[in-house]
């Protein structure tokens, strides 16, 4: 699967999107819906809207496979545009459609994307994990499970292809440890309700950090 290799153009596509956001159309929490007389959606919904305007379409706006059918983007990164949209803070939200679309490369497939941000995304939760303060014996069980998956990452970027087997072992590491992290979790409930605000803004700020990479990824991506 390539990316634009249909009848809608990149340049088309961005122009669209440009404007979604000058006419304040770009809206969190909605894959499209009048609001106050307007029409307003996510970057999902107004990608889609825009495909809609561009190919004379009546497409779901809420459907992400439509990336597939008509731009040649995944589904599966559609979702990961969509969810990294309703993270963000509003302010960087109403850009994020057409930073996402400028960065996607034209005439490639994106699967390498997956894993690679994948990968990405291992090295944060190590990178946090080695913070927490819950027992050595745990804290190393967990460990060992990210770094399983980050291996069948690595190994897909290198040879091309995705090892079904490796992650399957990989997954049934992270799911034993998941059973023994369970207990802690409870025990750090109301720890945790403490800091519901702080918490907030810290994923509010992984989102930034998620859309950053992701766009670099992309723009590399060839």
């Amino acid at each position: 699967m390539k990316t634009f290799a249909g009848a809608i153009t990149k340049k088309a596509l961005l122009k669209e999107i440009k404007w979604h956001r000058t006419q304040d159309m770009i809206l969190q929490g909605t894959y499209g819906s009048e609001v106050d007389g307007k029409w307003r959606g996510c970057a999902v919904g107004c990608a889609i809207h825009s495909i809609n305007r561009l190919a004379n379409k009546s497409l779901a706006t809420n459907d992400h496979r439509v990336y597939e059918t008509e731009l040649g983007i995944p589904e599966w990164l559609a979702r990961l545009e969509d969810s990294i949209f309703e993270g963000l803070p509003k302010e960087e939200a109403i850009w994020w459609p057409e930073r996402f679309i400028a960065a996607v490369p034209e005439g490639v497939d994106l699967e390498l994307v997956r894993w690679k941000f994948g990968a990405w995304l291992m090295q944060e939760n190590i990178a946090r994990v080695q913070k927490l303060k819950i027992s050595e014996s745990l804290k190393e069980q967990v460990l060992d499970a990210i770094r399983q998956v980050l291996a069948v990452h690595e190994a897909a970027i290198k040879t091309g292809k995705w090892d079904e087997s490796a992650a399957r072992s990989a997954e049934s590491a992270a799911r034993s440890v998941a059973e023994s992290a369970r207990s802690v979790a409870e025990s750090a409930r109301s720890v945790a309700r403490s800091a519901e605000s702080a918490a907030w803004f810290a994923e509010s700020v992984a989102y930034t950090r998620y859309a950053k990479k992701l766009t670099e990824i992309l723009k590399e991506t060839k």
